[in-house]
């Protein structure tokens, strides 16, 4: 079977490797969540700095290595590339099955750093090198559902896992394995589409590079109350921890829900999608705030994720437009850098602000964020014809 990519045609096979690298993307840090509550009792020598490490030492090293991934793909072939990010995500599995102290484990979490670094940016760089147009936009889109598909089915496995042995849950880390069966079937492809780069002469429109990082490190702040603060103001109106899961899992399925027809909705939003987006995002956020009950907050919580689930891959797609070829990957990893030093930040900003205003409120990360959406979509709708906000499909 051949897969149309706007200047022929591919195998399916192809296709399903890129998927592949897409499904990876969501699984750094997955593992260790489940057990966190537990880890002072499986290691009672472990201080909150071993455990701080463990859980924020793979972002830490992602983001500089999927600069350096980005960077590499100028000169080295990208397939390489893929392989050594493969191996060390894997190996890094295999090893955090066989660890039995808290020190092997922080350096086992640095290793799957290093190589989820490695491939992140090729999870979009090798959509950008095999399609265009429109048929690039689509593949943005189901890159996207595939990605918080495989977080939502792998947060409830590890979960399962979790209780069956603290060690289980790292056996997420072994499915890049998968992926190194099939990168044979990707090689070098170049799209030759025709690109404004500002006259840069780093081939990357910098000032149009600049906005896209600036709105995607903000649109991802956003979105992040829902994923840090939901359980906290939901166990503050004596909800269940298993419904404020519940209620995440439908966030993150709302973010996979648009990537199936990314295509047809910016086809009729044009240069309204973005803005229209931040709209869903704005009232989602308000519901969430507003009623203490479950009806408004599921609602809430899919606007929000609706919303997200279409600036997202749009950015990437975006993305494309500001570098050459050859530097697009690189572009890429700049801006996928954005969404990790976002998540790294959100809680130090949040902490920040609530000491400022001399609040402990759990209704004060929703509140703000809620402010930041609506100042957000009036640039987005005032500025709709220009480059980062007019999506309207070539």
């Amino acid at each position: 079977m051949k897969i149309q990519t706007g200047r022929g045609t591919i195998p399916l096979i192809t296709l399903i490797a890129i998927w592949s690298i897409s499904a990876l993307t969501s699984l750094p840090g997955l593992a260790v969540s489940p057990i966190l509550g537990d880890l002072t009792k499986i290691f009672p020598k472990a201080t909150d700095l071993d455990i701080q490490m463990l859980t924020s030492l793979p972002s830490l090293l992602i983001i500089p290595f999927i600069l350096l991934g980005g960077k590499l793909t100028e000169k080295v072939d990208f397939v390489r590339i893929l392989k050594i990010g493969l191996w060390l995500f894997a190996a890094s599995g295999i090893l955090y099955l066989i660890s039995n102290k808290m020190w092997q484990l922080i350096v086992v979490s640095a290793l799957l750093g290093i190589g989820s670094g490695l491939i992140i940016p090729l999870s979009t760089g090798l959509i950008s090198k095999y399609f265009v147009g429109t048929y690039r936009v689509k593949q943005f889109g189901l890159s996207s559902a595939i990605t918080n598909f495989t977080l939502v089915i792998a947060t409830a496995v590890t979960g399962y896992l979790a209780e069956v042995s603290w060690h289980l849950p790292f056996l997420v880390y072994l499915l890049p394995l998968i992926s190194i069966l099939l990168v044979g079937h990707l090689k070098e492809s170049r799209s030759a589409a025709a690109v404004d780069t500002g006259g840069s002469k780093y081939g990357i429109h910098i000032k149009h590079l600049l906005q896209i990082m600036l709105f995607y490190g903000v649109t991802t702040f956003i979105v992040l109350a829902v994923i840090f603060n939901l359980s906290f103001l939901m166990e503050k109106h004596h909800f269940s921890s298993g419904n404020s899961g519940l209620m995440i899992s439908l966030f993150f399925l709302a973010i996979m829900a648009p990537g199936f027809c990314l295509d047809k909705i910016v086809d009729e939003l044009k240069e309204r999608t973005k803005a229209y987006s931040l709209l869903s995002m704005a009232v989602g956020l308000a519901l969430i705030w507003i009623a203490p009950i479950e009806w408004l907050i599921i609602p809430g919580c899919i606007l929000v994720g609706l919303g997200y689930g279409i600036i997202q891959p749009m950015l990437y797609d975006k993305t494309t437009h500001t570098a050459l070829p050859q530097k697009a990957t690189m572009a890429l990893a700049f801006v996928m850098m954005m969404n990790y030093l976002a998540i790294l930040l959100y809680p130090f900003i949040i902490d920040f602000l609530q000491n400022l205003f001399h609040t402990q409120s759990q209704e004060f990360p929703f509140v703000f964020n809620l402010l930041i959406t609506i100042v957000t979509f009036f640039w987005a709708y005032l500025r709709r014809d220009t480059f980062l906000f007019n999506d309207q499909l070539k």
